[in-house]
């Protein structure tokens, strides 16, 4: 141990800070440049072993290329009268372990606000090649503006060399010296089950960490613990975190992410940071959602619940043939009230009009719930716990959806769901009357098909990627079961576009970040319409789905509409039948609107009314 004092080059020993595995970490002052900065003294087996201290020269080199606002910086490796250690950034403010340990739990605002800035620190080292192999609250400081910022980034892998393999002694997370003396490099809680195995690692350990990082960050408590290393490291490989700790304000979308970084079968978890770090985002810049509202209380009345929860307003949209004087149309406006104690996240309307299904927050799970219209009883879906981005089949008998990593289907009858096929991250999807559905399987990347029966997922899209975040998501088929309409969001390019499951080139249809909805007409000889959302409005546009093409000015449909719990897709359903329950020849249509009010002519313009 170094004392106050202390030369060592340059570098003005000040007082150790910290200690561990890795070496001994020390504030010095720079006396040469005249700042302060960390001095991590490495262990003594680094100066007797030459080929191991040249391996950790080279990784160091690499790990100094490091430049991001998120991760502390190396500034160098360097050696004084036989004493060798690394000269990083002193960052000021309390390690993520201190302030849990202090406060436990984190609002989950701010949790989620921290966990983005993680994640974000993880894509860009990643990006490098480069792996933490070591994250864990310890390792993650937030300065006292709020800044957040990764310590030893790669370090793990610097002390234990180049080599991976599955041998334990030769793994990324344990050295050999390390391994003798009986020390694990890293920490029994957040070690992946590869990790915990001596298997061979890469960046999917660290997804594993920031997801036990993420939990400890909500609850206050370690994802996984034990009385010893051995009881520890036993629960990581075969227990799984408790569920029911997260706090109910906890967006379902969370819990997903969770869940999924926290796969013990590495080909089914999380694959990139990135992923993470626009799951955060989409949360915490969404408008005021349905998802992250936690439940009323139990003294409070269904409409104070529907009112707090969803303000979901119903009303017929009546797309009539246009005359030369148009008569005025009824609407319909009611509020729904949610399942008893639940926070809506989702909404579809059947294809009739006249069911209304709802993923819904109870008892720290997202469930599936139906309800007719004309009903004030919902009925719950058993088997769709973690159930997502919810849509119904044509003839209104099945819903579709997404939960634990895989699309599935579920009879509105009864009986026990379905799992069709694999989708990590699914992102929406429709249901065609050729037999086929089209989804997203992941947080990135292109639009899928596969049979309603299940199988092998197919390519239903070209899609070439031009940023990691690129994206096809929230497809609807229009009346011919083969052409689609969806969004595709790139970093140099957001818009609502048309495909084909034929493979044919797509067309750009509205520079809008948004789903869309067509809306077929009424009487069948007159123009249907295109539904999406810009700027807060639902605003619709005559649509001819044979040519695929707009054909007349675009009009408002109603106001402040919002999102689902994506920025993405707008909190708006229709149905695509005549015969809703409220009038002949109408459709019935549904948003979070507080004034959500139809068009009710077929003329190309339209006012929606004050609500």
């Amino acid at each position: 141990m170094l004392s106050g004092g202390t030369k060592l080059g340059s570098y003005e020993i000040v007082a150790q800070i910290g200690a561990g595995g890795m070496g001994e970490v020390y504030e010095a002052h720079d006396t040469k440049l005249g700042r302060d900065v960390a001095i991590k003294v490495l262990p003594e087996a680094f100066a007797h072993d030459p080929q191991r201290l040249s391996r950790f020269q080279r990784e160091a080199k690499m790990l100094a290329s490091l430049n991001h606002p998120n991760i502390a910086t190396i500034h160098g490796l360097e050696e004084s009268q036989g004493t060798h250690y690394l000269v990083m950034e002193l960052v000021p403010g309390e390690t993520l372990r201190e302030r849990v340990a202090r406060e436990g739990a984190l609002p989950v605002d701010e949790a989620l606000g921290i966990a983005r800035q993680i994640a974000e620190a993880l894509e860009a080292a990643h990006e490098k090649g480069i792996v933490h192999r070591d994250l864990k609250p310890a390792n993650v400081k937030v300065t006292p503006e709020g800044k957040v910022k990764v310590l030893d980034f790669g370090l793990a892998k610097a002390f234990a060399g180049d080599t991976e393999t599955s041998d334990p002694p030769n793994s990324p997370t344990l050295s050999h010296a390390a391994t003798m003396q009986g020390v694990i490099l890293g920490t029994a809680a957040y070690m992946s089950p590869e990790q915990a195995r001596g298997k061979v690692t890469d960046k999917r350990t660290d997804i594993w960490a920031f997801g036990c990082v993420l939990y400890e960050l909500l609850t206050g408590k370690a994802a996984f613990s034990g009385e010893d290393i051995t009881d520890i490291l036993a629960a990581v490989v075969r227990a799984e975190p408790d569920w029911s700790e997260l706090p109910q304000a906890t967006p379902s979308k969370i819990r997903d992410l969770l869940r999924r970084c926290l796969q013990k079968d590495k080909t089914l978890r999380l694959r990139d940071a990135g992923d993470a770090r626009i799951e955060i985002h989409e949360i915490l810049t969404a408008s005021p959602a349905v998802d992250a509202v936690p439940p009323p209380p139990r003294s409070a009345f269904p409409w104070i619940a529907a009112t707090a929860v969803l303000l979901i307003a119903i009303a017929a949209l009546s797309f009539v043939h246009f005359r030369e004087v148009p008569a005025p149309q009824p609407s319909a406006r009611f509020q729904v009230p949610p399942p008893e104690q639940s926070a809506v996240s989702m909404f579809q309307l059947s294809p009739d009009g006249r069911n209304i299904a709802v993923t819904a927050l109870s008892e720290g799970r997202n469930r599936l719930w139906i309800r007719p219209l004309d009903s004030l009883q919902w009925q719950l879906l058993q088997g769709t716990d973690d159930a997502s981005y919810l849509f119904w089949s044509p003839d209104g008998a099945y819903i579709g959806f997404f939960a634990q990593g895989k699309l599935k289907k579920i009879a509105v009858s009864g009986g026990p769901p379905q799992t069709l096929c694999d989708a990590p991250g699914g992102r929406g999807g429709a249901w065609s009357t050729t037999g086929v559905i089209l989804f997203t399987p992941n947080l990135t990347g292109g639009l899928y098909k596969v049979s309603t029966a299940g199988g092998v997922p197919e390519p239903a899209t070209k899609f070439t990627f031009s940023s990691p975040s690129d994206s096809q998501r929230y497809p609807e088929f229009l009346p011919d079961g083969r052409h689609f309409v969806y969004l595709e969001d790139r970093m140099d390019n957001v818009a609502i576009y048309a495909g084909s499951l034929d493979g044919t080139p797509p067309t750009r249809l509205l520079p809008d970040l948004s789903n869309a909805v067509y809306v077929p007409p009424i009487p069948p000889e007159t123009m249907g319409h295109l539904l999406f959302r810009r700027e807060g409005s639902l605003m619709a546009q005559p649509f001819d789905p044979g040519r695929i093409r707009l054909t007349g000015e675009v009009f408002p449909v109603a106001e402040q509409v919002g999102t689902m719990i994506n920025a993405g897709q707008g909190a708006f359903s229709a149905s695509q039948m005549a015969n809703s329950p409220f009038e002949p020849e109408t459709y019935s249509g549904i948003a979070n609107s507080p004034g959500w009010i139809a068009r009710a002519n077929g003329s190309t313009r339209s006012r929606s009314q004050p609500g």
